[in-house]
């Protein structure tokens, strides 16, 4: 019982509770940050967990192909999107009664800058979004078995964030930002998810995990795809303070519904594999860094991606 309860307690060290999906772009493309999707922790106490997000969405991609931007005559009938800088912050509170539930709150950051060409322009318009985002609220039982290590999970996306920003500069100036770039979507989500880890041998643990989340309701004329993720991974833990570990991440999501949508140039499915290293700095205190790599992408339209996604943060056990 005890190596089942280090390992879900390292599980939540190098992690966050559930995995962060970003809609980033103007043309709905989401980016699915699940390189540490593992907060369940089968030891009672309280978990904070902070994490810095970092990706530049500067790859235009139609299909599973790249395109290159000169190859497109401008004006255009359609947005010629140029980059999204991102630089996220999520703090994750976990609490846990007991062994059998746990409690997770989520309140995202955003810091998003954004250019792009608009149907029929020539010369490029610039958003600025800093605010927080939508917050999650998230429950989870694994009492089912007496190691608890299979569970489930369910929550609600509260529609905290705004979504009535601005762009800010060039010819669209003044006009309302596509909603798929807001810091919210303005709906109330529901998330469905199940997961398990394990022990593979003396030095190796493994983890799988998938939820589904549903959007339940039209905001202004907007509805976000409904997506589902799937993750797996394994870290080895042969050593006392560094533990390495590598990730796959998947995520599929639909287009998005209703007549301020760009329902053409949105919906995707994305892979990822993603490498990282946690480092347990005291006996509270752990640090942990992820590069999320491309492998495979499919968009549906015209939407920008990341070449790669770096991520950071820290967590602190009571």
């Amino acid at each position: 019982m005890f190596r089942i309860q280090t390992l879900a307690g390292g599980l939540l060290a190098f992690g966050v509770p559930l995995s962060q999906a970003f809609a980033c772009s103007s043309c709905g493309c989401t980016l699915s940050s699940d390189w540490a999707s593992q907060g369940y922790a089968a030891a009672e106490g309280l978990r904070i967990d902070m994490r810095f997000d970092y990706f530049d969405q500067d790859q235009l991609r139609a299909g599973t192909h790249s395109v290159s931007r000169s190859s497109i005559e401008i004006p255009t009938d359609r947005e010629v999107q140029q980059s999204t800088l991102n630089r996220n912050y999520t703090l994750s509170i976990d609490y846990s009664p007991n062994a059998d539930w746990g409690f997770n709150l989520q309140i995202p950051y955003f810091n998003r800058f954004h250019t792009t060409i608009a149907e029929g322009d020539t010369d490029i318009s610039t958003s600025h979004t800093e605010s927080m985002g939508d917050i999650r609220f998230l429950v989870r039982y694994q009492g089912f078995s007496a190691d608890h290590t299979t569970g489930m999970q369910a929550g609600i996306k509260f529609a905290t964030g705004s979504f009535d920003n601005n762009f800010i500069a060039g010819p669209q100036q003044g006009n309302l930002l596509d909603r798929g770039l807001q810091p919210g979507t303005g709906t109330t989500d529901l998330i469905v998810g199940i997961y398990h880890f394990g022990i593979l041998s003396r030095d190796w643990d493994y983890f799988a995990q998938a939820y589904v989340q549903q959007p339940l309701n039209y905001r202004d004329d907007f509805r976000p795809g409904a997506g589902i993720n799937a993750n797996a991974g394994v870290r080895y833990v042969g050593f006392s303070k560094v533990t390495p570990h590598l990730q796959l991440n998947v995520r599929a999501e639909k287009r998005e519904s209703g007549a301020e949508a760009d329902v053409d140039n949105s919906g995707a499915t994305l892979v990822y594999l993603s490498p990282g290293v946690t480092v347990i700095l005291s006996h509270h205190v752990s640090a942990y860094g992820f590069v999320q790599l491309p492998v495979y992408q499919r968009v549906n339209g015209l939407q920008i991606e990341p070449r790669y996604t770096a991520s950071a943060g820290l967590h602190y056990a009571f």
